[in-house]
């Protein structure tokens, strides 16, 4: 038996991918972070299906439910929003299953970064501006951040910031920023990204905490860097005439010109 670990998504429920709908569908037992995963994509779940909101559970209980299930012979999805790789505290979980020899898998959901990129309608890395994406948080009452990984220290590179779990600081982050950013620079708060409820504030970071509403205090993702509306790019050699790829050979002496035919010879 195993433990699906399951991303759901950054909200909007058509967002779940085709394997998390499915395994979702195959588990009897469904345990799901009930703050942040719409009900919409609990109809998937089986009927007769035990569901549980462990949003008012402890680790403890949580670990009880699934081996629990396991001892059963069932199988468990367990649900998180957005992406499982990061702030999905299921690290502590498949500590806890490991210690008891639980088997489990991972199902990877879209983050949330990537619905406020799309809610934007922004690419995050334009060549010759930002090539990189930093994703972090700031300090919270769950979880401090390790020496080094400060805005300042992640601000000195200049590329595309994606703040998470920060909105109720978002006078410090302001702060930590400007020194290396500029007033100037653009900044866009995207609350609940793909939710029929969406909301979206661009500014600068000088003027973007008076233009915050005060009921944006949670689920919200701050974005800054000079990528949210540089128009002064240079395209990408990726599709320029003359460019010699693996996809595109530009002439017959070309080392990609034969690579297929290489492969395929026996």
């Amino acid at each position: 038996m195993t433990i699906h670990f399951i991303g759901a998504g950054p909200g909007a429920p058509d967002l779940l991918t085709l394997r998390g709908r499915d395994l979702i569908a195959a588990c009897p037992v469904c345990l799901y972070a009930g703050s942040l995963v719409p009900e919409a994509i609990l109809a998937h779940c089986p009927a007769g299906a035990r569901v549980v909101n462990t949003a008012p559970l402890s680790l403890d209980e949580i670990i009880d439910e699934m081996a629990r299930a396991d001892a059963a012979g069932q199988d468990v999805a367990r649900l998180h929003s957005g992406d499982l790789s990061v702030w999905s505290a299921m690290g502590e979980q498949l500590r806890r299953l490991r210690e008891q020899g639980i088997a489990y898998a991972i199902t990877p959901g879209v983050p949330a970064f990537a619905a406020a990129a799309a809610t934007l309608g922004q690419e995050l890395t334009l060549p010759g501006v930002a090539q990189s994406v930093v994703l972090t948080r700031t300090p919270g009452r769950a979880s401090a951040m390790p020496d080094g990984e400060t805005l300042a220290n992640f601000a000195r590179t200049g590329t595309t910031l994606a703040i998470h779990l920060s909105i109720h600081n978002l006078d410090h982050v302001v702060a930590e920023l400007a020194p290396f950013y500029g007033d100037d620079c653009p900044v866009a708060i995207v609350w609940r990204a793909s939710w029929p409820d969406q909301k979206v504030i661009r500014g600068r970071l000088e003027s973007i905490a008076a233009r915050l509403d005060p009921a944006m205090n949670r689920t919200a993702l701050i974005l800054v860097g000079p990528a949210l509306e540089s128009e002064d790019f240079d395209d990408s050699r990726l599709y320029a005439i003359g460019y010699d790829r693996r996809f595109r050979p530009q002439s017959a002496d070309s080392p990609f010109a034969h690579a297929d035919e290489q492969r395929e010879t026996p």
